[in-house]
């Protein structure tokens, strides 16, 4: 007789991280039939819109700080095993000045730099804004990464493998590519992208509502795509959030949430939930692992 731990379904949804992201696509496929079904047309183009775009761009961070990660790392690395002290030192320079900086406000005057290129002309569409931004929020992201590989590096550069290998005749670049950072670490950097995704959302649209609010909407609607940030600064989405107060001393009018101020509370809705879910992942996905 079958036990549920040898039902594949239920061990598929036994890891916290699987669980948290079937309720993710189950949670956001409700709320847009609802929205289907109950937001007018402009507006759901507008949230379908931001929702697409907050993601894509946020999937762009995660392979720009990978890559820019894994550069870094490599670099540092072979620059301090070659004894290219002057190398070493102005890159380890330039790491912990981008360290120094917040996050979020290199990230704004980023986002700042790329609408006046936008204005310019020089910069056209999204297939170039999008790794635009990405590429920006990812310069303030990685720095995380190059910790995380280099730790991992000089844990297993100690072992007796490492010298071994070496012996044997096997390349460096094999061994801290493949055996360190392939073999035994690729479950480390996958939980910390899933960390950086999570990352990228918040401070895309943390700057996104800061612009939007800041700068005049003649310059925010040309400049910056539409993410969720920038529409839960609209006056409409402000008005739905505003409503949900309004709500806690008027229960009577919770019914009208749903049908009447369902933008903003989407748009909020999707920010507040997703980074819930993404910090979940991330827990279940280290737990699951034993990290």
């Amino acid at each position: 007789m079958k036990t549920d731990r040898h039902n594949p379904l239920v061990s598929f949804f036994s890891g916290k991280d699987r669980f948290w992201i079937a309720v993710w696509i189950l949670v956001v496929s409700l709320l847009a039939l609802w929205d289907i079904l109950f937001l007018n047309g402009p507006a759901l183009k507008r949230v379908a819109t931001g929702f697409v775009n907050t993601f894509i761009i946020s999937v762009l961070v995660v392979c720009f700080t990978l890559i820019l990660g894994w550069c870094v790392t490599i670099s540092l690395h072979h620059l301090q095993l070659k004894g290219k002290r002057a190398g070493y030192i102005s890159l380890t320079f330039f790491i912990n000045l981008i360290r120094s900086v917040p996050q979020i406000v290199g990230v704004l005057f980023s986002y700042i730099g790329i609408a006046a290129l936008v204005d310019k002309g020089v910069l056209h569409g999204n297939l170039t804004v999008f790794p635009a931004m990405a590429f920006c929020m990812s310069i303030f992201i990685f720095v995380e990464t190059v910790d995380l590989m280099r730790e991992r590096i000089d844990h297993f550069s100690k072992l007796d493998f490492y010298n071994a290998m070496k012996v044997c005749g096997v390349s460096e670049n094999r061994i801290i590519n493949f055996d360190i950072l392939w073999k035994n670490s690729r479950i480390h950097i996958i939980n910390k992208l899933i960390s950086v995704f999570g990352i990228a959302v918040f401070l895309q649209c943390s700057v996104d509502f800061i612009i939007s609010v800041g700068l005049s909407t003649d310059v925010n609607p040309v400049s910056i795509p539409v993410t969720l940030g920038s529409l839960l600064a609209k006056i409409d989405s402000k008005q739905d959030i505003l409503a949900i107060g309004y709500t806690i001393f008027h229960p009577g009018y919770f019914p009208r949430l749903l049908f009447q101020h369902l933008q903003g509370i989407t748009v909020a809705f999707l920010i507040v939930f997703s980074l819930l879910s993404i910090n979940n992942i991330s827990n279940g996905y280290a737990e699951r692992h034993r990290l």
